[in-house]
């Protein structure tokens, strides 16, 4: 009988939980920069192997909200727990025991009254001069009491991901595969769209932009022959930042556009015509409204 299961990546903002889904699916399901907090909502990523189906739930970083945006980010990461049959906490073993910060009492109750098995990624290894340095960070965290399983691991350099997948395995249910052979999500292709342009905006602008912003993508025409055509708003708090995702005489939204579009036409595999609008929705990352119509 086959394992199959839902598997919930959790860890504080920029520890690499996408990067890490990302290498087990073997696709770029969730978009991956250097700045925090870039990934929003549960990308669901499937593993399936000969006698294996995993379904990974790659969730926003763990914090402390903010923002009523950030509530709703949370709220994925503790829905996740509750969907997941596996719990895996990714950790940054270049943080030393810094890494430990951000479990609080108050998510670590919350992982224990899960009832889950927890498995700890102790990843980033290999930006360590010696592997050894590893070694104490796991024995602050056996003091928890909670975690199963410690493996130190490399998502960047796929390192011990067999491992980790194996381990995985082990405390999965058996049953029968929930998806195709073939699936690696179930997230529509309008969703990979506006993550990709959001990527996009991640690493073209600085400062507060990337986090003032969301895309909302409004027309998505899938074409037998020719180009397809999306057209794409992004989402902006301020009038003042228009003119920064403009730049002068249009060049800097020109520039992202190419940058997207270059990007959308090689997950499509289509060629694509993009059109790509800038509108102001005063703090939209605190109006509930809004929010929901942004699929939060």
């Amino acid at each position: 009988m086959p394992k199959v299961g839902y598997v919930a990546i959790i860890g504080k903002p920029n520890v690499g939980k996408s990067t890490l889904m990302n290498a087990i699916v073997g696709a770029k399901l969730s978009i991956v920069t250097p700045k925090p907090q870039t990934t929003r909502k549960n990308v669901l990523g499937i593993y399936t192997a000969d006698d294996v189906q995993i379904v990974f739930l790659d969730t926003p970083g763990a914090l402390v909200p903010r923002y009523e945006m950030q509530r709703s980010m949370m709220d994925y990461v503790h829905k996740s727990i509750d969907e997941a049959d596996v719990i895996v906490v990714l950790a940054d073993a270049t943080h030393g025991l810094h890494a430990l910060n951000y479990l609080t009492e108050e998510f670590m109750e919350i992982l224990k009254q899960s009832n889950k098995p927890i498995l700890l990624a102790i990843n980033k290894t290999d930006a360590l001069k010696d592997r050894k340095e590893v070694l104490p960070l796991i024995l602050e965290f056996q003091k928890l009491n909670v975690f199963k399983e410690f493996l130190p691991i490399s998502a960047l350099k796929n390192k011990v991901i067999d491992e980790l997948v194996k381990t995985i395995t082990e405390y999965l249910p058996e049953g029968e595969f929930l998806y195709e052979q073939d699936f690696l999500s179930d997230q529509p292709e309008r969703f990979f769209v506006a993550e990709i342009i959001r990527e996009t905006i991640f690493m073209e602008y600085g400062q507060e932009i990337p986090y003032s912003c969301e895309i909302n993508i409004t027309e998505f025409l899938e074409r037998e022959a020719g180009k397809w055509f999306i057209g794409a708003e992004i989402i902006i708090e301020r009038s003042t930042q228009k003119g920064i995702i403009i730049g002068a005489k249009g060049q800097k939204i020109k520039e992202v556009g190419q940058r997207a579009r270059y990007k959308i036409e090689k997950h499509l595999e289509k060629p694509v015509f993009l059109e790509l609008f800038v509108k102001v929705r005063d703090n939209w990352r605190n109006n509930k409204t809004m929010l929901k119509s942004y699929g939060y």
